[in-house]
């Protein structure tokens, strides 16, 4: 399943509010990203028929719950960028985010030992 830049907006909502209805989504993000109802309403309408999301009618309302986890997708989506951008490989693709990208110190910590419990005993430390 392929989710779109703007689905990544809506799939995230909902992952951190479900289950959620619509005027609910169109509340949080119409506003902030110059969607109208409509809009947001085609990328719910998307994302239930791609398998994304499942939805049930409460009254006049409709409810959404993604069916689809997180880590899932960003597995996926994470493949896809590295597949086109780095010919899959994932060293060149680390370097550059590491040169590009600003790390706390503990983010920087926390690379250090995976990096460390991954190839830490391969190179006699």
């Amino acid at each position: 399943m392929q989710i779109s830049d703007a689905e990544w907006v809506v799939m995230n909502l909902i992952w951190g509010s479900q289950p959620i209805d619509a005027s609910q989504v169109i509340e949080r993000l119409s506003e902030p990203h110059d969607w109208s109802a409509a809009t947001i309403k085609t990328m719910l309408h998307r994302l239930v028929r791609k398998g994304a999301l499942s939805h049930e009618a409460d009254g006049r309302k409709y409810i959404y719950r993604a069916k689809v986890r997180r880590h899932d997708c960003v597995r996926k989506a994470s493949r896809s960028f590295l597949d086109r951008v780095f010919g899959g490989n994932a060293a060149p693709a680390l370097l550059h985010l590491l040169k590009t990208s600003r790390l706390s110190p503990d983010e920087a910590a926390e690379l250090r030992e995976l990096l460390d419990a991954r190839f830490g005993d391969e190179q006699g430390g």
